[in-house]
């Protein structure tokens, strides 16, 4: 197992504040998976992503990536987690405005010690697999919605990680274009066997990538199926 989760708690606030966001969560995912969570807004989706990301942690339980607990990880421990274990992938892109396509997936290789010499051909070449070989110069104000978010699942690889990580990937996107960016993770998903984690409203969409959909309702797992061929 690639990831393993036992009795996972998150709770925001104290007292009669206390949001419980995640109650006694347990699953497991396989190397090479592609899993989606869905549920209504407020389930806990993205919570729980952000948790796998090392970018919160949990209240109580236990969370379990690769061999490593994350609950018990040091800062600089969840530092190295998320530059080289993890890739992000958001909703809103979260590109930074002033660079090109390729300097944004460049700026992220910086962090994972990519040597200079070597970032703008790995970079170029990311963007080309995404389908923007002829885009990698343009800032993402010059994008469309499809292509920013190309970018970012580039950006998002540009460390090798293991785990792709993608928060709400088509939100802001048509049904068209949403189609086209989930059959790029899922082309990701086989051909480099990486584990794919998804986060969505969108059911119908899911159901056409995933090996398996884990429904998530006020922060509880309702449903943790695979999906039929």
């Amino acid at each position: 197992m690639i990831i393993k989760t036992k009795d996972v708690t998150k709770i925001y606030g104290t007292g009669s504040a206390a949001v419980h966001a995640l109650q006694g969560v347990s699953f497991e995912i396989k190397k090479g998976e592609f899993v989606s969570f869905v549920g209504p807004s407020g389930s806990g989706k993205s919570t729980l992503l952000n948790m796998i990301g090392g970018m919160d942690t949990p209240t109580s339980g236990s969370l379990i990536v690769g061999e490593k607990d994350l609950t018990k990880a040091s800062r600089a421990e969840l530092v190295q987690h998320r530059r080289y274990t993890v890739g992000m992938i958001f909703q809103s892109f979260n590109l930074i405005p002033d660079l090109s396509a390729v300097g944004n997936v460049e700026f992220a290789m910086i962090f994972g010690g990519v040597p200079a010499k070597k970032r703008h051909a790995l970079a170029s070449n990311l963007l080309e697999k995404v389908g923007l070989k002829e885009r990698i110069l343009h800032t993402p104000g010059e994008l469309s919605g499809g292509e920013a978010q190309r970018v970012a699942i580039a950006r998002a690889m540009s460390n090798n990680p293991e785990i792709l990580l993608a928060d709400e990937p088509t939100g802001n996107l048509d049904s068209k274009t949403s189609l086209k960016i989930i059959e790029i993770l899922k082309s990701l998903n086989i051909e480099k066997e990486i584990t794919v984690i998804m986060v969505t409203h969108d059911i119908p969409l899911a159901e056409k990538v995933s090996d398996r959909i884990i429904h998530l309702l006020d922060g509880k797992i309702e449903k943790n199926r695979l999906e039929e061929s």
